[in-house]
């Protein structure tokens, strides 16, 4: 039997992944595609009145089994991923796509939710009722419902061409990752490296079949301490070279083409659709509402930021000069000499802070976090099935001892899984008539590995990211909605940030710090001097961080603000559109787009700027917290119920101005960033 395919026996119902082959994914589709077919006709046979229950609840409902399969087929392809794996994605996908299309071009099927739609007004919806009607509606109508036949046929190819693209594009990056390692003879080869860092690589290498030597790939854990204590000015530039010539070698790997056929591919369907581009389709349904918002708010962020950025790589330079280091400060130099500044400016790095931030405890400590503020205990069940021996799997329940969530974390980098950090859910989270489902919510991130004489560690930067991520799965373990696709983290892209950014602060606060940051062999509480120099040095290079984040969505609004189809030559058409942010010299032959998943495979398409547009909510929200009190309860009562529990069930500027009482404005950015 099909376990996908069975009511889950596990405990909370979580997915049987043990159970799960790779031969049962096709199959649970071929299967959930059947029974969504067959509820869909049931609505559209019903020779009743159309109501908001037999056609719009009977919508969301209908889909159930093919839900489940595609969120644990997706989820592993991501992090647990192997070629047959992707080779099943190859038909995976574009009938998964296929279907999505047939329900959302089926003409009878919209004549039904019209039907409701047209008489909403004298239904007695509550409020989020009516945003799940509104939803279905505005969903058909921007996925082709209003298409003649030949515009829906047109659509159908699109979209499938373009589910094909987006695996493409993702595979390849992951096989140039993969394939890329640098292997090391000489211990000199490691100079400047911190030993556990020199112990690691060692550790690689044996891994990758290379004893007794040393090893540096692309993973992040490996590649960012290499680019940033690594003294072989020529190792750096080796291996600066290898991520940034990612699918742009012009072999089989090479993604410029899968690039500009998807954004022309967008171009295409939102033209087909009556917009003028595809950042004006997707814009609709975002707080920002349209290209120009986003180019605007970039223009004024860049223009508070460039004269900083400008001088602190000034700074640099002089810096690099008169320490011995290149008159010609290149991209693989940056972090080498920003780090020795840093230092030598702050006398803080990473070095420092690390021994304080032993993984258990950092995971420890965003569990305190989420006490203190919600309420929330996260006990360890290791009943729950894994997909890897490295996930960590844990009940999640409330003060009174209520379920609320399964929650999985998977930490460490390995061959099938890809690079990055980030949230996912198994189940979302639902309400409908008394039947109450809880999520089953996953963080996935690439930390640094113990080794043979050392925990694993984490950089300040990591200790964010987990903050960040777990974010994002609060968002996901609080939601308190009726309807699965209103819960959690189904708001607008530019308001999902919100949560994951606004944990991040308590990070650089002692209140919070003193409760995990102890150091991994004396137990001692990390020094109130240290978070002091963590809080100081928080702005360093703020301005020029501001114009590389800002590049990302130039690059991002470039692609997808008009036709693509006349660019020529992809490598020059990237840097033209990121020139107005760049700082240091161009490199030829290197690419950001081909390896850009954020915007190709990830969903941010038109929504890159999404991170630096929550920053101007988070800081804002923040900022009510240190005036009250960072843990205080009150405060972050409001903001769950407000924010964390509402989903997508009410507009986010609403539900902002209910928690904040007033609109954000970027001052309380500005000011963190030190730039103003």
């Amino acid at each position: 039997m099909n376990p996908i395919l069975n009511e889950y026996k596990t405990v909370f119902a979580t997915v049987p992944f043990e159970e799960i082959k790779n031969e049962h994914f096709l199959p649970a589709l071929e299967e959930g595609i059947r029974l969504g077919k067959e509820n869909i006709e049931k609505i559209k046979s019903n020779t009743e009145e159309a109501t908001f229950e037999n056609t719009i609840l009977a919508l969301e409902n209908s889909s159930e089994i093919l839900d489940k399969t595609a969120e644990v087929f997706f989820n592993l392809l991501s992090a647990e991923t192997n070629d047959e794996l992707q080779e099943i994605a190859k038909e995976f996908s574009p009938k998964l796509t296929a279907y999505g299309n047939d329900v959302g071009l089926d003409a009878d099927l919209f004549i039904k939710i019209k039907a409701v739609w047209d008489k909403k007004d004298s239904l007695n919806l509550d409020a989020e009722d009516l945003k799940l009607l509104e939803k279905n509606y505005k969903s058909f109508v921007r996925n082709g419902a209003l298409l003649n036949e030949e515009g829906k046929e047109k659509l159908r190819k699109i979209d499938e061409e373009l589910s094909t693209l987006g695996l493409k594009f993702g595979d390849n990056n992951l096989k140039e990752t993969n394939k890329f390692i640098m292997v090391l003879d000489s211990e000199d080869d490691l100079k400047g490296l911190p030993a556990g860092e020199v112990e690691a690589a060692a550790m690689l290498a044996k891994e990758k079949g290379h004893e007794g030597k040393w090893a540096v790939t692309l993973d992040y854990p490996s590649l960012i301490p290499f680019m940033t204590y690594a003294e072989n000015r020529e190792l750096r530039k080796r291996l600066y070279m290898a991520n940034g010539t990612k699918s742009c070698k012009g072999d089989e790997l090479d993604n410029k083409e899968v690039i500009k056929r998807m954004a022309e591919l967008r171009h295409q369907r939102a033209k087909l659709l009556g917009y003028e581009s595809h950042a004006h389709f997707t814009l609709e349904e975002r707080m920002a509402a349209n290209p120009k918002t986003v180019t605007d708010f970039l223009d004024d962020f860049l223009s508070k930021a460039k004269d900083q950025a400008k001088k602190e790589i000034e700074d640099l330079q002089k810096y690099a000069v008169e320490n011995g280091g290149p008159s010609d400060l290149q991209n693989w130099d940056y972090a080498f000499w920003a780090e020795k500044l840093k230092k030598d400016k702050f006398s803080i790095d990473d070095e420092m802070l690390k021994p304080y931030f032993k993984l258990e405890n950092v995971i420890d400590g965003v569990f305190q976090v989420a006490n203190k503020l919600y309420g929330l205990n996260f006990k360890k069940n290791d009943e729950m099935q894994k997909y890897h021996k490295d996930v960590m799997t844990y009940e999640v329940t409330d003060e009174s001892g209520r379920h609320i969530a399964a929650f999985y974390a998977d930490f460490f980098p390995r061959a099938g899984k890809r690079n990055g950090a980030w949230m996912t859910a198994y189940r979302g989270q639902s309400n409908v008539d008394g039947v109450e489902k809880r999520p089953h919510i996953s963080i996935v991130c690439n930390f640094t590995k113990p080794t043979e004489t050392k925990p694993s560690l984490l950089t300040f930067n990591e200790v964010t990211t987990l903050f960040h991520e777990f974010g994002h799965a609060l968002h996901g373990m609080l939601a308190d909605t009726k309807y699965e696709s209103l819960s959690g983290t189904n708001v607008f892209w530019d308001f999902v940030e919100l949560p994951s950014q606004i944990l991040e602060n308590w990070a650089y606060e002692k209140e919070c710090l003193d409760l995990f940051a102890k150091h991994y062999e004396t137990g001692e509480v990390i020094p109130s001097e240290l978070i002091q120099k963590i809080k100081d040095s928080a702005t360093f290079h703020e301005g020029r961080a501001t114009l590389r984040q800002i590049s990302f969505c130039l690059l991002d609004m470039a692609w997808h603000s008009g036709d693509t189809t006349a660019i020529s030559n992809p490598e020059s058409f990237e840097k033209e559109a990121m020139k107005p942010a760049s700082l240091l010299p161009d490199v030829d032959g290197t690419m950001m787009s081909t390896s850009f998943g954020h915007i190709f495979a990830g969903g941010y398409s038109s929504g890159y700027y999404s991170y630096k547009w929550a920053e101007v909510l988070d800081a804002d929200a923040f900022e009510h917290f240190k005036e009250n009190g960072i843990f205080n309860r009150e405060i972050a009562t409001k903001f769950k119920d407000n924010i964390l529990s509402k989903g997508g069930t009410e507009h986010p500027m609403e539900l902002y101005k209910k928690f904040r009482g007033a609109e954000p404005t970027p001052d309380a950015l500005l000011r963190r960033g030190g730039l103003i």
